[in-house]
């Protein structure tokens, strides 16, 4: 956990801005809290750990230390040691379009679409019976954006079918009005 000046993607202060730089660079795994945000909480944490600045970091409740701290870590090569890892993006996207045999990724999801390309695509799919499931990409800038470049797809919505892209709307549309829309999605093809 990371108490910051402001947030990862707006940092507030120069010395939690290269902070975050140092954890993102690392692939450190991690959640924020801005201090801003409750001074009950910026002055009681000072006194609990006895730091007088921030950003503080802790890991797995215990206070690693500042900015000088982390930067030392860092530069002995134990800072890989002590923070917990993220999952890489890849590897989440492939669990992502695996998550289901059939999985559409679509602004919103089966009960409400926030567009009228997933709007489109929800009612074409739920015709089918086939069962699928979704994930909101505006829920997840890092999945939306990452998506785009690993699938080799600019837009939304993408169908996967057992962890293939099949495509977005248009296609879907093509694929239903040839009668080859069911064997993909049970894929038969």
């Amino acid at each position: 956990m990371l108490f910051m000046k402001g947030s990862p993607k707006e940092p507030r202060c120069g010395f939690s801005r290269q902070m975050v730089e140092i954890l993102q660079k690392h692939g450190v795994a991690f959640s924020s809290f801005d201090i801003f945000s409750d001074e009950e909480v910026r002055q009681g944490l000072k006194s609990f750990s006895n730091w007088p600045t921030y950003p503080q970091l802790y890991v797995r409740g215990e206070l690693i230390g500042g900015l000088d701290i982390v930067k030392e870590l860092e530069a002995s090569g134990e800072l890989d040691t002590i923070c917990p890892k993220g999952q890489k993006l890849e590897d989440r996207l492939k669990s992502l379009i695996n998550k289901a045999p059939v999985m559409l990724f679509m602004k919103g999801n089966k009960q409400m679409a926030k567009c009228g390309f997933s709007k489109q695509i929800i009612e074409i799919m739920n015709n089918t019976g086939v069962d699928y499931e979704t994930f909101d990409i505006l829920e997840d800038e890092e999945v939306r954006q990452g998506l785009k470049s690993f699938s080799n797809w600019p837009t939304y919505p993408q169908l996967y079918v057992k962890g293939e892209l099949v495509g977005g709307l248009d296609i879907v549309k093509e694929l239903k009005e040839s009668g080859e829309l069911l064997p993909v999605l049970k894929g038969e093809n």
